[in-house]
């Protein structure tokens, strides 16, 4: 019996690396057959996309940056995933974390070492704060997540655009630059790459995967959010509080996504504007939660990959003549074979039937 558990966890195991890794390759086929189709040379496009993300120090320097907040929205998604919940309020958690973050850095008058972690956790707490809101709406009175953090993403767009007009500007569109003490951005690591605008966030990324990891597998609360979002009732019978669980995995959702907002706002750009269209980082982030399987580290494998795609496009319409939105539509498909990961499982395992 021992022996059965362990080949049929082995093997699900080897389905969860290798789904990922055949649909980034299907998605890049099928990829290059539309270029193809379209009358242009898949190759010198993909030359052109990894000039684009890896071609100078510049711009490993800019594919690092646009990595950094990638992470963190795929941690959000990722967490409530794990929990048996769907936050696709991430967006507008990214949106009030960046506001949160940039208030304090104009407004505090602190050393550093006060300043930054200062702002950063006012970023992390405004996050968890919008997440709050659908998660105690979801335990209390059983409204589904989605509907309200859908609702909350138009929310958090239109009140930080008020509050950036009205409190934090005369009727301005961009606030000034944050004071240099709560400021991610580093001299070093622009003299690196060529003053690109890579900052010290992406150790704060990373840190914030392992921080996932450890509360998922290594601590009784991680146990029971699994445990809720496997079967809340059974959770419930065996003497678990599933109101706070739902509530405490959209607060922690929601701080990963502030996180990513307070790295927009204190690393890549220092200010924060009024906006027309949402940022599309918290919804980026549910493609990188399903590619890397809501692990914590495969949504940083996940990141970076999107992360590539997505700066390595720009070099793609003058190094090759191919639109940008093609690396969308190549995303969308690889979104769709890992939607669609049962059909290459079943593949899978007729190819490992017909070798027998």
């Amino acid at each position: 019996m021992r022996q059965v558990i362990q080949v049929t966890t082995n093997n699900n195991r080897l389905f969860g690396l290798l789904v990922p890794v055949i649909s980034v390759i299907l998605g890049l086929l099928v990829g290059a057959i539309i270029m193809i189709a379209s009358g242009h040379n898949p190759i010198e496009a993909y030359g052109a996309l990894w000039r684009g993300a890896f071609g100078d120090a510049f711009t490993i320097g800019e594919t690092i940056r646009r990595i950094t907040p990638l992470i963190l929205t795929g941690l959000a998604i990722a967490f409530a995933f794990r929990t048996g919940l769907f936050n696709i309020g991430a967006e507008g958690q990214v949106i009030v974390g960046w506001l949160a973050a940039v208030w304090v850095g104009l407004a505090v008058d602190a050393p550093m070492i006060i300043h930054l972690p200062m702002a950063i956790l006012a970023g992390a707490i405004a996050g968890g704060l919008w997440g709050f809101i659908p998660g105690i709406l979801k335990a209390k009175l059983g409204v589904h997540e989605v509907i309200v953090t859908i609702m909350m993403n138009y929310i958090a767009m239109f009140v930080s655009n008020e509050i950036v007009r009205s409190v934090l500007t005369d009727h301005k569109t961009t606030t000034e630059r944050i004071a240099d003490t709560a400021s991610l951005s580093s001299a070093w690591l622009q003299g690196l790459t060529f003053y690109s605008r890579m900052h010290y966030g992406i150790l704060i990324a990373l840190f914030a995967a392992v921080v996932m990891w450890f509360i998922i597998q290594r601590t009784t609360l991680g146990y029971e959010l699994k445990a809720v979002g496997f079967n809340k009732h059974a959770s419930k019978y065996a003497g678990m509080n599933v109101s706070k669980s739902i509530v405490l995995s959209m607060v922690i959702a929601g701080g990963f996504a502030g996180l990513a907002g307070a790295m927009e706002g204190l690393g890549t750009y220092g200010s924060v504007s009024v906006i027309s269209g949402f940022t599309n980082l918290g919804f980026d982030g549910i493609a990188v939660a399903l590619l890397g399987a809501n692990n914590p580290f495969g949504v940083v494998l996940a990141a970076i990959l999107f992360g590539v795609l997505k700066e390595g496009a720009g070099e793609m319409p003058t190094g090759a003549g191919v639109p940008t939105e093609l690396v969308d539509i190549i995303i969308a498909i690889i979104i769709f074979f890992v939607a669609s990961s049962y059909i290459i499982r079943w593949a899978l395992l007729r190819f490992k039937k017909e070798g027998k």
